[in-house]
């Protein structure tokens, strides 16, 4: 992609420039900037400047019936200033704008008054204001870039990347933590392990065999059975938006190459196996050949570094099966899309191509097969236009893979370390090491995440069997591992403003 130089000048100019990353079949094209403001003086917080874009994606929705949601692009921008380091754009909370488009601005601290400098917003979800399906489109899409707030000043030399992720809207409502089946280390309402347990607020949730409490059964590394679960514990409850797919190959790269070579040094990995295709070795170099696949070989700290960088936080362990199986009464040892029909694709056709697939008939799964397959697929590989939801192997919000394909790492209730997690969200910039430095997140020692206690595993992965895919399965929801292994990959979320 084509990077110009934007140098901020005065109210008059008119400022262009390129290097926008997309997501899996999302993408920004033909941006600029313009309407500079200079407002009362130089370098005050109000001067801003409109970024302007085009967007589209595809499989789009918005539905005011059941699920009642609608997928969206979380937006941001990074700048630098004269070659320097890359730097996370304040957004404002409003004077944003799109065609036929709905914006809301994600601010560092949701529910929290807006401050241009102290809370400022880190992006937008932007999606479809009425009802529909398909491809879609908005032309000339504005957002609101106070770099006043930044500390830019008007006639500064800047280079600025726009960045998308494919979002999904969980919204708010009761659901059921197990399936009332026989998955390792399930939830269920005491003393009856056929009994699911149903969340019906944010409050604290006790965690004892006592009945009518949560409760779940011992297992290698599903945790200690402690308790309380606190109350400022997302709990799934609360409505969120999540990655529609796992991070990708490309934005893998994307979030590389936006690092110092120390940080890129803690975030990168050097490998050719199980279909991880990242290479380079110097800032800014860093590419793939497949781009739409998952990335694989992530371990706790380096997906919790792209969330952090990305402004959106780590998923709870409750967050995924709500996510899962929405509203409805569960179905035992049901997987992601809400039964029990699981058909593991054994090949690859296209490989590494925006249309990869399989010719595997019926396959809606990547977990180990008979032909002990190769790594992991493109996100999205088993939804087209006519498929249901079992045959696309989506949640029943619409989100993908969340049984198979890598490992969904999520924050565990298993043990004291997780428990401590309030779901704040990443500011989009990491410490000078590379890590992420959010409070209160799984794995943080003095100041960075450099561990992994509290974090965990759900949803099974293309290594292991069909079991482990089970939406209900906790064999490894408080399994602390820090390592890089050949089926770990990651998914964020945000709160909805």
């Amino acid at each position: 992609m084509k990077k110009q130089t934007i140098t901020l000048l005065t109210a008059l100019a008119l400022l262009l420039f390129a290097d926008s990353i997309s997501g899996n079949n999302i993408a920004v094209t033909n941006t600029k900037v313009t309407g500079q403001n200079t407002n009362a003086g130089v370098d005050n917080p109000a001067n801003h400047i409109l970024v302007q874009f085009d967007l589209n994606w595809e499989n789009s929705w918005r539905t005011s019936s059941e699920p009642n949601n609608w997928d969206a692009a979380w937006v941001f921008v990074k700048y630098r200033l004269s070659g320097g380091e890359w730097q996370h754009a304040s957004l404002n909370n409003n004077g944003h704008s799109g065609t036929a488009a709905a914006i809301d601005a994600g601010l560092l601290k949701p529910g929290s008054a807006f401050n241009a400098t102290t809370n400022p917003a880190l992006g937008v979800f932007i999606y479809r204001s009425a009802d529909g399906t398909g491809n879609f489109s908005i032309t000339g899409a504005q957002l609101r870039w106070n770099y006043g707030a930044n500390g830019v000043p008007d006639n500064a030399i800047v280079d600025v990347k726009v960045f998308t992720i494919e979002m999904v809207v969980v919204p708010e409502g009761s659901f059921y933590l197990g399936s009332g089946g026989n998955e390792y280390g399930a939830f269920y309402k005491y003393p009856n392990t056929t009994n699911a347990y149903q969340v019906t607020s944010e409050a604290a949730i006790d965690v004892y065999s006592e009945n009518n409490l949560l409760f779940y059964p011992p297992s290698s590394h599903g945790g200690t059975r402690g308790g309380p679960i606190p109350s400022a514990f997302p709990k799934g409850y609360a409505g969120f938006y999540c990655m529609k797919y796992e991070v990708t190959q490309q934005q893998y790269v994307d979030f590389l190459n936006t690092l110092t070579q120390t940080q890129a040094n803690n975030r990168k990995y050097t490998n050719t196996l199980f279909r991880y295709a990242i290479t380079g070795n110097t800032a800014g170099s860093y590419a793939t050949t497949n781009p739409y696949v998952a990335c694989t070989y992530l371990s706790w700290m380096d997906g919790a570094a792209y969330a952090d960088w990305a402004g959106l936080r780590p998923m709870t362990e409750l967050e995924y099966e709500k996510t899962c199986r929405g509203t409805v009464a569960p179905v035992a040892n049901a997987y992601a899309w809400g039964n029990t029909t699981i058909v593991a694709a054994d090949n690859i056709t296209n490989p590494g191509a925006a249309d990869e697939t399989t010719n595997t008939s019926g396959a809606n799964a990547v977990v180990a097969a008979t032909l002990y397959h190769r790594g992991p697929y493109r996100v999205g590989v088993f939804a087209k236009a006519s498929t249901t939801r079992t045959q696309a192997g989506a949640s029943y919000y619409g989100i993908m893979e969340l049984s198979g394909n890598l490992w969904e790492r999520t924050v565990t209730v298993g043990n004291a370390e997780g428990r401590t997690y309030t779901g704040v969200h990443g500011n989009g910039a990491l410490s000078s090491n590379g890590y992420a430095d959010v409070a209160a997140w799984p794995g943080l020692t003095g100041g960075e995440v450099t561990g992994a206690d509290g974090s965990g595993f759900r949803g099974g992965n293309w290594f292991n069997g069909t079991v482990y895919a089970r939406a209900s399965d906790r064999d490894n929801a408080a399994y602390t591992y820090t390592g890089r292994g050949v089926a770990n990959g990651f998914r964020a979320v945000r709160r909805i403003p």
